[in-house]
C-alpha cells in the first residue's frame, strides 16, 4: 500500500456531479469532466492492501483492486490498466453502470466509508484510452472454428471478445440497427455517452470480430440455419421480457413499458429523430418500479421537460446505514441511495407529491382512470405494509398524462421465435436452461447473461460472457482452454 495511513487520513471524496439546474439542460454525461484525475490518486491511497480482500469476493469479475488501486496511487497507469483489463474487458461500462458491490464488500466499509473504486475503475479506464493502453488485440493465428453470438449486450460482446482473441472466427448478431443491447438503447445517454461504447465496438471490428445488425434470429434467420453455420452458438440475448402491470385500466393510452419509452429518448440522441413520439414534455409522469430502470425513466422525463415525475417504490424507504442483522458485511445491502436523477427531481422540485426526492415508498397500484377519449388522467395507489398488505385510508390519486411501468424483466423475449426455433428447454422461471458447463440441452448451442441467470448486474453479464467463452473454447478445442471463467451458471452473488 503506498500510503499505509491514507484511509485514515483521508476522507472518501466521490466524482463531483455538475449542478441539477445545468445538466438536465443537455444529456452529457452528470459528472463534471476532468474532475476525477485530481482526487483519485489519493482516494486509491485509501485502500488497505488488505490480506483478504473481500472486494475480490463481492465482484463477479474477480476484479484486482488493492492491485490496482496501489498501481493509481503511483500514477502508474499503464500497469493498472493491464492488471484492471485483466479481469473486465469493458471497465468504462462497470465503472459508470455498476452499483458497485466491491465498495460494499470493502473491509473498510465495517466502519468507515468505503473505498471509491467504481471512481478509479472508471479513472483507469478513461486514461487507459487517453494515452493509448487499449490498442486492439487480433489472435497471433485463426483456429478455424467459427462462433456465432446472438445478441451484443456486455455478455455478448465479452463472449465475443474472448473468443475473438482466443483465435475463432466470430458473428455477432444484434437485432436492433446499432449494436450494444441494453447499453445501446436502454441506458440513457447522461448515464454513459454512446462514445465509449462506440470505441469498444470499433476496437472489436480491428480485431476481427463481425457484427449483422438488424437481424433477429428467429425472424430474420432461421435459428436452425444460423446453427448450421457455425460451429458453436452463444444465446446472449438478456432477459427482455418485460413483467407486466395486471390493474384496471392498463389498455388506457399513455401507459407504457419502460423499454418502449428508454429507446426512442436514446434515438433522439443518436439524431434519428427530431423529437420521441412519447415525450414527456409538458405531461405529469408517474413510474411505477422503483429500480434503475425507473431512476433512468426518471432523469429522461425531467430532461423531456415533464411538468410532474413521480417514481413509486412498493418497498418501504431504508435507512441510511446498513442494518448489521438483516444484511451484515460483506453483502450488499439496501439503502436509501440518492442517484444522480432523484438527486435532479429533488434540487428541482420535480415531484411535490413525493415522500423523498421523487419516490414515493410502500406505494402500490390499484387502478388507473382515463377521460372519455381513453387516455390515462389518473393513477390510484395505496400504502402497503412489509407484506405489501394494502394500509387503510392510504388510498390517495396523482395526476397522470404518462405511465411508466419500470417492473424489471422475467427472462429472453419469445416473440422472435429464436427459443423454439432452436428447441431450447427453459427453466421454471422462463429463463434457457444450462448445464454447469453452459451448455444447453442442444448440442454446440450455449447460453450466457441474463437470457439464461435472470435479470442481474451488469458486472455478472461480462463475467457471464467470459466463462461461457472460456466454455465454448473448450468445446471447439476439444477439451482445454486458457481463457478465464470467472463465475460458474449456478453462482450468485453473496447474500445471508
Amino acid at each position: 500500500m503506498a500510503d499505509p495511513k491514507g484511509f485514515l487520513t483521508t476522507p472518501r471524496e466521490e466524482w463531483p456531479r455538475r449542478p441539477a439546474e445545468e445538466r438536465v439542460r443537455d444529456w452529457h454525461e452528470v459528472h463534471v469532466p476532468g474532475a476525477l484525475l485530481p482526487i483519485i490518486g489519493a482516494q486509491a491511497d485509501r485502500c488497505m492492501d488488505c490480506g483478504v480482500p473481500f472486494c475480490h469476493e463481492a465482484c463477479p469479475l474477480g476484479n484486482l483492486i488493492p492491485e490496482w488501486n496501489d498501481l493509481v496511487s503511483r500514477a502508474d497507469w499503464r500497469a493498472a490498466s493491464e492488471r484492471l483489463h485483466a479481469t473486465n474487458n469493458f471497465p468504462e461500462f462497470t465503472g459508470r453502470l455498476c452499483p458497485a458491490p466491491c465498495e460494499a464488500g470493502c473491509v473498510l466499509a465495517i466502519n468507515q466509508p468505503a473505498v471509491t473504486i467504481k471512481n478509479v475503475e472508471c479513472a483507469i479506464a478513461d486514461k487507459a484510452w487517453e494515452e493509448g493502453f487499449t490498442p486492439p488485440r487480433p489472435p497471433d493465428r485463426l483456429s478455424g472454428r467459427t462462433v456465432a453470438v446472438v445478441g451484443s449486450g456486455p455478455t455478448g460482446l465479452a463472449a465475443a471478445q474472448q473468443l475473438t482473441r482466443a483465435g475463432h472466427t466470430v458473428a455477432v448478431y444484434e437485432r436492433d440497427d446499432r449494436i450494444g443491447g441494453l447499453m445501446r438503447y436502454g441506458i440513457p445517454e447522461f448515464k454513459m455517452e454512446k462514445r465509449h461504447l462506440e470505441r469498444r465496438v470499433d476496437q472489436m471490428r480491428a480485431e476481427g470480430t463481425k457484427f449483422r445488425t438488424s437481424t433477429a434470429v428467429g425472424r430474420d434467420l432461421a435459428a436452425g440455419e444460423l446453427r448450421a453455420r457455425y460451429d458453436a452458438v452463444v444465446i446472449a440475448t438478456g432477459a427482455t421480457a418485460w413483467r407486466e402491470l395486471a390493474v384496471p385500466g392498463r389498455e388506457l393510452a399513455g401507459v407504457h413499458q419502460a423499454m418502449e419509452y428508454l429507446p426512442l429518448a436514446n434515438r433522439v440522441c443518436e439524431g434519428d429523430l427530431e423529437g420521441s413520439p412519447l415525450s414527456a414534455a409538458g405531461l405529469h409522469v408517474v413510474i411505477v418500479g422503483g429500480g434503475d430502470t425507473g431512476a433512468d425513466c426518471l432523469g429522461t422525463a425531467v430532461r423531456e421537460g415533464a411538468a410532474s415525475v413521480t417514481q413509486l417504490d412498493i418497498y418501504a424507504q431504508p435507512g441510511g446505514d446498513r442494518d448489521e442483522e438483516a444484511e451484515p458485511w460483506p453483502t450488499y445491502p439496501r439503502l436509501y441511495r440518492l442517484s444522480a436523477a432523484h438527486e435532479e427531481a429533488r434540487d428541482l422540485r420535480s415531484a411535490p407529491a413525493a415522500d423523498a426526492d421523487a419516490r414515493l415508498f410502500a406505494a402500490s397500484t390499484l387502478r388507473l382512470t382515463g377521460d372519455s377519449q381513453g387516455h390515462v388522467r389518473s393513477l390510484h395507489l395505496v400504502g402497503v405494509d412489509a407484506g405489501r398488505r394494502p394500509l387503510p385510508g392510504t388510498e390517495r390519486s396523482l395526476r397522470a398524462d404518462l405511465v411508466l411501468l419500470a417492473l424489471g424483466f422475467s427472462g429472453p423475449d419469445r416473440e422472435d421465435g429464436l427459443v423454439e426455433g432452436l428447441g431450447l428447454q427453459l427453466a421454471p422461471r422462463g429463463t434457457i436452461a444450462r448445464d454447469r458447463g453452459f451448455a444447453t440441452n442442444v448440442p454446440g448451442v450455449f447460453a450466457a447473461g441474463d437470457a439464461a441467470r435472470g435479470q442481474s448486474l451488469i458486472v455478472w453479464a461480462i463475467a457471464e460472457g467470459r466463462a461461457v467463452a472460456a466454455a465454448v473454447d473448450r468445446h471447439l478445442s476439444g477439451g482445454s482452454t486458457r481463457l478465464p471463467a470467472p463465475v460458474g451458471p449456478y453462482d450468485r452473488p453473496m447474500t445471508v
